[in-house]
């Protein structure tokens, strides 16, 4: 084999994905009740849903197990190889099993929907072959047959894969949205990731309370407020009464903003906090969601909120940094 130093790579790149559109074009157009059929089979299934195939079609299917997993169908993927040694009993009469090959005579999988079937399992099989095995022992056959692959040597499976990945795309988002799937049930199945995050962490799991609380009385100096505000390190005081409600916040911007102007600055060493506090416009609840109040946050250009309950008594403090270190932002 030898390489060409002319190849118009460019071209022949803009060639495949013209001939993998026109291939998922093609796949629209004869979408049929048979798609209508294999959804309602799923969604109302008592069992899992599994999903094998042989070589790239495996990939494509654990790929598929993987997105319909994680939007609310229970799936997994099977290796037809491990399955016909052992593994075909993790296969359940109340199961449903999705089978995909293209030529639709691969013959573990043709094994594995003959020992399913004998024991009541639907297949599900997804060939682009509908006159073929596995398509004639299947309960529904959904199409995936392609006019050419985009190899030019029509070798390597390239449109067919792409098709069924589609396909698998479809099933999964039509599964989701007939379940009234949200977001708060995507992040369950992602508590790790960046959304899950954002989805499932409130402002009091991240939140500042107890002695972390930078809390003074109205009659505090302000040379007092401004050391309880430095030994806390969130960049604000909360001004509270005795029974806890806020009744002013005052932050590093407020004391810098005070100093700027002079009849202030001068009374400053002999202020109480109550002279220069102003009331708390914006806070938030423990119960709130942090990503809306990082959104507050970058709204109103700030980086403090006092957490307060209903009846507007302070039980903790969010700081910016508080949701960098959480992975909201």
């Amino acid at each position: 084999m030898s390489a060409t130093t002319n190849t118009n790579f460019i071209r022949i790149a803009k060639n495949v994905i013209r001939i993998e559109q026109q291939s998922i074009e093609a796949l629209s157009s004869r979408l049929d009740t048979s798609f209508s059929q294999a959804c309602e089979t799923i969604l109302n299934s008592r069992g899992r849903l599994i999903i094998t195939g042989m070589g790239k079609s495996g990939h494509i299917s654990n790929k598929m197990a993987a997105t319909l997993a994680s939007t609310g169908t229970p799936a997994y993927f099977v290796h037809p190889g491990e399955a016909l040694h052992g593994d075909l009993g993790m296969i359940l009469p109340e199961d449903v099993v999705i089978t995909i090959s293209n030529s639709g005579s691969t013959e573990e999988l043709l094994v594995l929907a003959s020992a399913t079937r004998r024991h009541g399992t639907t297949i599900i099989a997804m060939t682009g072959n509908e006159h073929s095995a596995l398509a004639e022992l299947s309960d529904i056959h959904l199409d995936i047959g392609v006019a050419e692959e985009a190899c030019p040597l029509g070798l390597a499976p390239t449109s067919s894969t792409t098709v069924t990945l589609v396909l698998g795309d479809a099933l999964a988002v039509a599964l989701l949205e007939a379940r009234g799937f949200t977001h708060e049930d995507f992040a369950r199945s992602h508590p790790a990731g960046r959304l899950g995050k954002r989805l499932l962490v409130h402002v009091g799991d991240i939140m500042h309370t107890g002695e972390q609380l930078p809390i003074v009385s109205a009659d505090t100096s302000v040379k007092q407020a401004i050391l309880t505000m430095t030994s806390k390190k969130l960049g604000a005081t909360l001004i509270c009464d005795d029974q806890g409600t806020l009744q002013g916040i005052f932050t590093d911007g407020d004391l810098r903003r005070s100093f700027e102007q002079d009849t202030t600055s001068e009374a400053i060493p002999h202020a109480t906090i109550s002279d220069l506090v102003k009331p708390c416009r914006y806070m938030t609840q423990a119960n709130k969601l942090a990503v809306d109040a990082l959104g507050l946050m970058q709204k109103k250009e700030i980086t403090v909120l006092p957490v307060v309950n209903d009846k507007q008594q302070v039980e903790g403090i969010i700081h910016m940094h508080d949701l960098l270190k959480a992975g909201i932002v």
